[in-house]
């Protein structure tokens, strides 16, 4: 009787993938999260740095306008799925070899 200790398994660090469904909605939940703090913390530099570069107007103003337009970007990213995938489906196809025939059959009453 052979045991498991003869023949050692290689483990993977993770597990194989073996269906094509999406990620989970706690995952994209997650990422979408996780994307929405990112833009944030970005506005946040961007409102320093305009008030860093009071002096300096025109450059004050494209922080600001950056710091003023994130907010409204970040949540329209936060509200945003990740693409469905496009999936190949199987259609009938008319081509002329397999169109059936248009033209009336004759019936025999018998």
């Amino acid at each position: 009787m052979a045991s498991s200790q003869q023949f050692p398994r290689h483990s993977r660090p993770e597990p194989v993938l073996i269906t094509e469904a999406e990620p989970s909605l706690g995952e994209q939940h997650a990422f979408r999260k996780k994307r929405y703090a990112i833009t944030m913390g970005i506005r946040v530099v961007f409102i320093v740095l305009a008030a860093s570069f009071y002096q300096i107007v025109w450059l004050m103003l494209i922080f600001a306008v950056l710091g003023t337009v994130l907010p409204w970007i970040a949540v329209v990213m936060a509200n945003d799925r990740p693409p469905k995938k496009k999936l190949h489906v199987n259609r009938y196809d008319a081509r002329p070899d397999r169109v059936l025939e248009s033209r009336p059959t004759r019936i025999i009453d018998g």
